[in-house]
């Protein structure tokens, strides 16, 4: 049986969620609602859905709602959703302070409702490939750089494009965090446009990233070491290459490369590599698959708050090095 589902925000992040929502067979798109009335039913007459006229009537009409809307209104739009009965996945940063945050999963909690944080890179079969044979990380190297766009500039860039790194790395060491060192400027915006941050965590593993929404290059990489291993994956290509060491310390050491992502429609491999797919597709077939089952997501809304959290931290830390320079 589909799942009546309602997109609210129907901006760029909401128009895809729309699209994906009308191309998968478990959901029914219920409709979309928006504050600016003429984009919804634009939105709305793309995808062949209705325009709601307000947030009220949207949740009436479903069962499921993507919040998509600019990242201030997340707790206000996610709590009165959730109050409504509506299981609820809140797009990155799931809220623009903690307070926020603990709103949310506050609301999910006592309406017994599910809260989902959006980090789609966790879908990304690169990641979901890495992850498979995560054993003891000891060092990250992340980038994340894109050409400049108007979206999303009512955020830093830790907060629109670094959190996604930041989530994948906290999963990936299972560690706290214990030291953070960074740098950032504003260049075409008011907010922090680029940024350098490198955390230590109470393990002993260290993390550098570097994001920039000013970059001629669109460049999506996580890179990782651990013992007799070296991970590259590319979330652009969904590519993921390890290079492993045997016999080290014996003499000349051998390195073996291997390929963990296949193409779509390649013959299935032994070893169960993954198969290249659209990352927003994976993360809302899982939410509704979260949403039928009453499975916890994988990303609920406690590990949103743990990423807003370094994210900020990140902020507070960049802001202390600009005061410094005096800048």
């Amino acid at each position: 049986m589909k799942i009546p589902v309602a997109v609210i925000g129907a901006g760029a992040f909401g128009r895809h969620h729309a699209r994906v929502y009308s191309e998968l067979p478990e959901a029914e798109l219920a409709g979309v609602y928006d504050v600016d009335g003429e984009r919804a039913r634009a939105v709305a007459q793309e995808f062949g859905c209705r325009a709601f006229s307000s947030l009220e009537e949207a949740a009436g009409a479903a069962r499921a709602a993507s919040v998509a809307v600019p990242t201030a209104a997340h707790a206000p739009v996610g709590c009165a959703l959730l109050e409504r009965g509506l299981d609820v996945l809140v797009e990155k940063p799931i809220a623009p302070s903690l307070a926020d945050a603990d709103r949310l999963i506050a609301a999910a909690c006592a309406a017994g409702r599910l809260l989902m944080a959006g980090h789609l890179e966790r879908f990304n079969p690169a990641v979901v490939a890495a992850r498979r044979i995560l054993t003891r990380p000891m060092f990250f190297e992340v980038h994340r750089l894109s050409v400049f766009t108007p979206r999303s500039l009512d955020v830093d860039v830790v907060l629109d494009l670094m959190i996604h790194d930041l989530d994948i790395v906290l999963d990936f060491s299972g560690a706290q965090v214990a030291e953070v060192r960074a740098a950032g400027l504003p260049i075409l915006s008011p907010k922090i446009d680029i940024a350098s941050v490198r955390l230590a965590f109470d393990n002993g593993c260290v993390a550098n990233f570097t994001a920039s929404r000013v970059s001629t290059d669109r460049v999506r990489k996580l890179r990782f070491f651990q013992p007799g291993q070296y991970i590259s994956a590319d979330y652009t290509r969904q590519d993921v290459m390890v290079f492993s060491v045997e016999g080290a310390g014996a003499g000349l050491p051998r390195i073996s490369r291997q390929q963990l992502v296949e193409e779509p429609g390649a013959p299935a491999q032994p070893d169960g590599a993954c198969r290249k797919e659209e990352p927003l597709r994976a993360e809302l077939r899982h939410f509704l698959e979260c949403v039928g089952t009453r499975r916890p997501p994988a990303v609920p809304g406690e590990q949103g708050r743990r990423a807003l959290a370094v994210a900020l931290e990140i902020v507070q830390a960049i802001d202390d090095h600009r005061r410094r320079l005096g800048v």
